[in-house]
C-alpha cells in the first residue's frame, strides 16, 4: 500500500461520545486525547505530502469553483477575494493514515460551510472533488465538506501555513483521515456522482472515517464508494 500524505451522512455517534469524553477529561484535569483505533500521538506534527511543494504567486493563483454549481456558472477566486472572506477558528484533533494523530490543533480560515453559502451546489450534488497543484485530488461526501468543522484554513496554532503545510490555502476535514484534507487546493468541484480521487484509485478507503478505522479499500462494504 502507498503511503497517504498528510458523501451523505453526518459525523457518526462515535464522533459525539469522543469528543464528549475529550470534554469530560479536560474538566477532570486529564490530558490524554481519546484516539481513534491503531492512532499514536507523535512527538512532532509530520509532513507528508504528494508532489513537489508548488510555489506561490499572489497576483496569478486562484481557486476554481466548478461542475455541478447552483448557478450553472463556474466561479474563479482570486487570492483578494478568498483573503475578504470571513474568518473562522477550528480546534480539533488531526488523524494521518499513517497513525498518527496530532491533538488539537487550532486551524483558523474560512468555513467550508461558508463557501457553500456564498457558491452553492446544485441539489443533486453529493460529493465534492478537491483538486490541488500537480493533479492531487481526493473525495469526500457533500456533508462532510459541509461539516461545522471542515475548514479552508489559511493559519495553524495562530501562525500562517508553513509552505510544507499547504501554503496558502488547505482544506481540513477533522473527523476525516488526513489525506482527505488536501493541501494547497487551487479547485472545488461539485459532483453528482462520486468519483475517487488520487489515493482513492490507488488502495485508500472512499470514505475515510479514522473512529471506524477505513483505512484502505479492501475494507469498504456495499455502498462505500464507486467500483475500483
Amino acid at each position: 500500500m502507498p503511503r497517504a500524505p498528510s458523501a451523505g451522512e453526518s459525523p457518526t455517534d462515535d464522533h459525539v461520545v469522543a469528543a464528549q469524553k475529550r470534554a469530560d477529561g479536560g474538566a477532570r484535569g486529564h490530558q490524554e486525547p481519546d484516539l481513534p483505533p491503531g492512532q499514536t500521538v507523535p512527538r512532532t506534527f509530520p509532513v507528508l505530502h504528494y508532489g513537489p511543494i508548488p510555489a506561490f504567486h499572489q497576483d496569478t493563483w486562484n481557486l476554481r469553483i466548478f461542475g455541478a454549481t447552483a448557478s450553472g456558472a463556474e466561479v474563479s477566486l482570486r487570492w483578494k477575494d478568498v483573503a475578504a472572506l470571513p474568518v473562522s477558528e477550528v480546534t480539533a484533533d488531526f488523524h494521518c493514515v499513517t497513525k498518527f494523530t496530532v491533538p488539537a490543533v487550532r486551524w483558523a480560515g474560512i468555513l467550508a460551510a461558508e463557501v457553500l453559502h456564498r457558491y452553492p451546489p446544485a441539489a443533486a450534488v453529493t460529493h465534492v472533488m478537491i483538486w490541488a497543484d500537480f493533479g492531487y485530488s481526493a473525495n469526500i461526501r457533500i456533508s462532510d465538506f459541509a461539516a461545522e468543522q471542515t475548514v479552508l484554513a489559511t493559519h495553524r496554532d495562530g501562525e500562517r501555513l508553513s509552505a510544507e503545510h499547504g501554503y496558502p490555502l488547505r482544506l481540513v476535514v477533522p473527523h476525516l483521515y488526513a489525506w482527505k484534507s488536501v493541501k494547497w487546493i487551487r479547485a472545488m468541484e461539485y459532483m453528482t456522482v462520486d468519483r475517487r480521487g488520487f489515493w482513492e484509485e490507488r488502495g485508500y478507503h472512499n470514505t475515510a472515517d479514522p473512529w471506524r478505522e477505513q483505512r484502505y479499500s479492501y475494507q469498504e462494504l456495499e455502498g462505500d464508494g464507486p467500483p475500483l
